[in-house]
């Protein structure tokens, strides 16, 4: 049966839950789960049952009708005995915006290393997504989320130990609190009305007063403020050419900026969650008057690069082999051999002139399909990504950023060829490989260059996948590209000649030593590791 939950918390265990959040998305929006968990809370209550003082619970819904059709059923005023208060609508948890844990809460965490645990109805609990603290994350129904809260642990059996005790002393277990189908078929029915949602959408548009207040300068063109530090004016057009380059050069004497391991995600690469005050985004905010509780998150502040670019790598469970004991946004500057942030190691390299690649094992890119994953790595010099596999949608964000997705051949790796990532890298016949017009020709040689001993060379397939991501590179990118069409006047520019065949998935018998075998993490076995296919 489960150990007793802790009093409170200063005693806090392992596998604590400490935010239980009924968050925005696709269960919000459903007004059954949603009923349910109202009527739980209800049921709970009566009961005698409260929530847990650790847990810091919420309620945001992603439409004002949930916030109606609760009152109307005279549910919500349960949910609040139980804390989950109405706290706006929209993203919150499930994008890091839970705020901070209690100071109790948050010092046993630091001083007794917890792995403690969020519960929420939202659809995503990457790594240090939802709180830099919480390591473990759990999706579930929003009725879950509250009995969860009452539990205020995740180590026990919901189908046979107790989430409390009644005023009585009596045991209470999650079946004594489940509503029926026919209780919750009566509450959507008493509750639920087609003109909740017409009038709360009628003037959707409009905004409040506030929002009508706000001055709307004149004119066609966007007025940057350069003291704004939630839109900056970004370098994408900087120093851009007229014309495309006749040809895509090699890329020679890179530096790793990053080893990385399986599964990287994209909240991996570019976090959207909360900015910490010793990061180098927090750092560079301070550095603009704005307070550590101004903050925000990375996700609100993505109009910015020059935050945006600082977060990159940042994720606090990012694990660099080239930054061995580290946790975060750390690497080894080379030659300094100086461990230092990503963000300033990568300054370092920029001001050298040294451009960067990364090398990653499978599923790199998986996850929210985050434009500032390829954005943030083209910001910091990265110019190539050597992986195992990729997710489909960041791998064509990559080459979106001009940057070049390579694929290791099979059966090879960082590990098979004893690559550290301390080596100097060259890739060759870059140019070449882009117009080949057949999969055979779509190879790169990298050579690896340590410091001392035999360099390691081998070839890599280009994954550059069709004639259009082709003329994308070519440009140095999708937003180039785009740039100089209208600059042309053209409604779609030629292809310049460039031919490059088109991948066919592998037959499902082809043998697995296949050297162009194209591997795309995409399909809807491996959701929600990576968006379905549809996304």
């Amino acid at each position: 049966a489960g150990r007793p939950a802790p009093a409170g918390p200063g005693d806090l265990p392992h596998g604590a839950v400490v935010i239980a959040a009924i968050t925005s998305c696709t269960n919000t929006s459903n007004p059954s789960v949603m009923l349910a968990a109202g009527l739980l809370a209800r049921n709970a209550v009566e009961r005698g049952l409260r929530t847990r003082p650790w847990v810091k619970t919420s309620l945001a819904p992603g439409s004002r009708v949930v916030a109606r059709y609760l009152a109307e059923a005279g549910l919500q005023p349960f949910l609040d005995a139980l804390g989950f208060h109405l706290v706006g609508y929209g993203c919150t948890t499930c994008i890091g915006n839970s705020g901070p844990l209690p100071e109790a809460v948050s010092r046993q965490i630091a001083e007794h290393g917890l792995v403690v645990c969020a519960v929420l109805s939202g659809n995503r609990n990457f790594e240090g997504r939802i709180h830099p603290e919480v390591r473990a994350n759990y999706l579930m129904s929003p009725p879950l989320v509250v009995a969860y809260a009452l539990a205020g642990r995740m180590d026990l059996d919901l189908l046979r130990d107790p989430l409390g005790e009644d005023a009585g002393g009596r045991p209470v277990r999650l079946a004594d609190l489940w509503p029926s189908p026919e209780a919750v078929e009566a509450a959507v029915a008493a509750a639920l009305r087609p003109e909740m949602f017409r009038e709360s959408y009628a003037d959707m548009e409009v905004g409040d007063e506030a929002w009508a207040a706000l001055p709307v300068p004149a004119g066609q063109r966007y007025r940057w403020e350069p003291g704004s530090t939630y839109v900056k004016r970004p370098p994408y057009f900087d120093g851009m050419a007229r014309q495309a380059p006749a040809t895509v050069p090699d890329i020679r004497g890179a530096r790793a900026l990053l080893v990385l391991g399986d599964s990287v995600t994209t909240d991996h690469i570019s976090p959207a969650g909360s900015i910490r005050p010793d990061s180098p985004a927090g750092r560079f905010l301070i550095e603009q008057g704005v307070k550590p509780a101004e903050f925000n998150s990375y996700g609100a502040r993505r109009g910015n690069h020059e935050v945006m670019v600082r977060g990159t790598f940042a994720n606090v469970r990012l694990r660099n082999r080239l930054a061995p004991g580290t946790e975060g946004g750390f690497t080894t500057h080379l030659p300094s051999g100086e461990v230092t942030t990503v963000w300033e190691a990568a300054l370092r390299y920029q001001r050298a002139g040294t451009p960067l690649v990364v090398l990653a094992g499978h599923e790199y890119g998986s996850g929210s399909s985050r434009d500032w994953a390829a954005k943030g790595p083209a910001l910091l010099g990265i110019r190539a990504v050597l992986a195992r596999s990729f997710e489909r949608i960041h791998r064509t964000n990559l080459v979106g950023m001009g940057l070049l997705p390579l694929q290791f051949l099979d059966g090879q790796s960082v590990e098979t060829l004893g690559l550290t990532g301390r080596e100097t890298f060259e890739i060759l016949g870059v140019d070449a490989a882009v117009r080949a017009a057949a999969p055979a020709g779509r190879r790169v040689r990298v050579v690896a260059r340590p410091d001392d001993g035999p360099e390691v060379s081998f070839e890599a397939l280009v994954r550059i996948d069709t004639p259009q991501e082709a003329e994308y590179y070519r440009h140095g990118g999708i937003l180039l590209y785009v740039l100089r069409r209208l600059l042309d006047g053209e409604a779609r520019p030629p292809a310049a000649g460039l031919s490059v065949t088109v991948p066919r998935p592998p037959a499902p018998d082809a043998p697995p030593s296949d050297p162009d075998r194209i591997v795309d993490v995409s399909s809807m076995a491996s959701f929600p590791a990576s968006d379905p296919p549809a996304y």
